[in-house]
C-alpha cells in the first residue's frame, strides 16, 4: 500500500481503517437483517399497510425486500469479506494472497519484455536510415512515439510553440541518425541568455537584424546599426552569418523558422522577448524510460518524418 507515510501505516490509522471498514459491513448487515421482515399483516382482501411514505401520488406499502434482493445483498457481504482476506484493504493487512499494485506491475513488463525483447534486439541491429524504410517497424515506432513523445510534439510531429518540428530539415543539434540517437539517449539542455543589459535601444536594433537575415520585411536604418552588436555578441553562437550552430544548438536565424513564435505574436515580437528574457529548452533523455532498443527505433521513426512529408 503506497501512501504518504511510505509503505505501511502508522498502527493507530491501520486500527482505524479495520476499524471503520468491518463495522460499516457489521452495520450493513444488521440493517439487512433487521429489516428482513416486517410486522404488518395484509388485511382479508391481501392488502397491506404503507408505510406514510407518498410521491406523486405513488404510496409506498410496508412490504419486506424480495428474496432474491434480499440474497443479491448478502452475496455481496460474503464478497467483500473474502475480497478483504485474499487483498490489501484492511490497513497494514496485506491479504494472504500477497498482491500488490507494484508487484503485478513488475509482473506485467516482466511478461512484457520477454515477448518483446526479442523483436527490438532485432530491430537494433538494423541501421537507422534502413530500418526507417522498414513499414512494420515503424508502425510499432510510431504507437511508442504517440506514447512518449507527442504529448510535446504533436501527434503529427510539426511540433508547437518551444518544441521542434520533426518533419521538416531544421535541426538544431543536427537530423543525421547519430546526432538524432544522441538526443534521444542523453536529452538536450538549449539555453539562450537574456540580454537586458544591451538595453532597449540595441535590443530593438539587433531584433531588425535578425528580421533582415530571413528575409522579412524591417527597418533597414535599425537593421544597419543591429549588424556591429550581432556580431559583437550573437556571432559565436549563430555564426556571423546567422546561419547557426548544430554543435551548440543555435538556431539558423536565416529561414524563417522560429521555434518561440506564439499563436498571434509577430516575429518581432518573439524575437524581442527572447532577446529581454533568454530562453530555456529541455529536451529529457529517454534511454531511461523507453530502453536503448525503443530509442533506436524512435530515432528511426523520427528519421523517416522527412521524406513522408
Amino acid at each position: 500500500m503506497n501512501n504518504l507515510w511510505g509503505d505501511s501505516l502508522p498502527g493507530f490509522w491501520s486500527a482505524w481503517i479495520i476499524v471503520i471498514t468491518l463495522g460499516t459491513i457489521a452495520i450493513s448487515v444488521w440493517l439487512l437483517f433487521a429489516n428482513r421482515r416486517t410486522d404488518k399483516t395484509p388485511d382479508a382482501e391481501g392488502n397491506v399497510e404503507t408505510t406514510g411514505h407518498a410521491a406523486d401520488e405513488i404510496e409506498e406499502y410496508d412490504n419486506p425486500l424480495p428474496k432474491w434482493w434480499f440474497q443479491l445483498f448478502v452475496g455481496t457481504v460474503i464478497f467483500s469479506i473474502g475480497y478483504l482476506i485474499l487483498y490489501p484493504g484492511l490497513g497494514n493487512f496485506a491479504g494472504v494472497l500477497g498482491w500488490t499494485q507494484e508487484g503485478q506491475w513488475e509482473e506485467e513488463v516482466e511478461q512484457a519484455e520477454e515477448r518483446f525483447a526479442p523483436i527490438f534486439a532485432q530491430y537494433q541491429e538494423v541501421p537507422v536510415p534502413d530500418l526507417a524504410k522498414d513499414q512494420e517497424a515503424m508502425r510499432v515506432a510510431e504507437r511508442i512515439y504517440q506514447n512518449n513523445c507527442a504529448v510535446c510534439h504533436g501527434s503529427n510531429a510539426q511540433g508547437g510553440y518551444g518544441f521542434p518540428n520533426l518533419t521538416d530539415d531544421n535541426w538544431l543539434y543536427g537530423g543525421e541518425p547519430e546526432n538524432i540517437m544522441a538526443t534521444l539517449n542523453n536529452g538536450r539542455n538549449g539555453l539562450m541568455p537574456a540580454w537586458q543589459q544591451l538595453g532597449e535601444d540595441n535590443i530593438e536594433n539587433l531584433t531588425q537584424y535578425v528580421m533582415s537575415l530571413s528575409n522579412l520585411e524591417h527597418d533597414e536604418d535599425r537593421a544597419e546599426q543591429g549588424e556591429s552588436t550581432f556580431m559583437s555578441v550573437c556571432a559565436a553562437c549563430h555564426t556571423p552569418q546567422g546561419t547557426g550552430n548544430t554543435a551548440l544548438g543555435a538556431p539558423n536565424l536565416t529561414n524563417d523558422i522560429w521555434l518561440y513564435l506564439a499563436p498571434g505574436q509577430t516575429v518581432a515580437d518573439s524575437i524581442r522577448q527572447t532577446l529581454r528574457n533568454g530562453r530555456n529548452g529541455h529536451m529529457p533523455a529517454q534511454a531511461a524510460y523507453i530502453g536503448e532498443e525503443r530509442v533506436h527505433l524512435v530515432a528511426a521513426y523520427v528519421y523517416s518524418l522527412r521524406f513522408d512529408n
